[in-house]
């Protein structure tokens, strides 16, 4: 099996999206429900893997986790390594798999269309909450004093992001043919010229 490697074109994306990471992060997350800042992470996670695919897609949230694990404050609220104290780190872990199963939908289909990519965003959007929230609940429950805490009630702090994620996933699954077709376009030209 021929080892893939990373050409110039592929680096740009995934550090483009790293920084895209970073700033949906931080554009909106003063807004806070329960421990949960809003912010536009899960739409840009959803956009890494529908656009890049299962690896560059992955890579670039990869890359975005390491740079705010060495310390940059990159994730919610300009914070850096102190993510791991908290009970929202299980959304940034799970940034990595949402960009990965996104784009292996997307890449199962070879040439995808409009349904694949609701189906493909909406996967992402899924697996975003059930990872994030799950971890949440555990991490309060059973590390940060609220031992009181239900599963029921960790998931109703989520009732008002999910409108906003459902809206904006909506938006993903809806710009990604043509963003798609423009990304896949660069990368086919850069093969052809390497």
């Amino acid at each position: 099996m021929k080892k893939q490697r990373f050409r110039a074109i592929d680096i740009t994306y995934v550090a483009m999206f790293a920084a895209l990471m970073a700033i949906g992060a931080n554009a909106t997350s003063f807004i806070t429900i329960g421990p949960v800042p809003l912010t536009l992470q899960t739409f840009f996670a959803i956009l890494a893997g529908a656009l890049l695919g299962s690896r560059l897609g992955s890579m670039s949230m990869i890359v975005y986790t390491l740079v705010g694990l060495v310390g940059a404050p990159v994730f919610a609220q300009m914070t850096g390594t102190a993510i791991i104290t908290k009970s929202t780190f299980g959304f940034v872990l799970s940034f990595i798999i949402v960009a990965y199963v996104t784009g292996k939908i997307v890449e199962a289909k070879g040439k995808p269309t409009l349904p694949t990519f609701f189906i493909a965003c909406f996967v992402g959007l899924v697996l975003n909450y059930v990872i994030g929230t799950t971890y949440m609940f555990f991490a309060l429950k059973y590390f940060l004093g609220m031992g009181e805490l239900t599963y029921v009630e960790a998931w109703s702090w989520m009732v008002l992001f999910l409108y906003k994620d459902l809206a904006v996933t909506v938006l993903a699954a809806i710009l990604c043919p043509k963003v798609y077709k423009a990304v896949n376009k660069s990368t086919q030209v850069t093969k052809s010229a390497a």
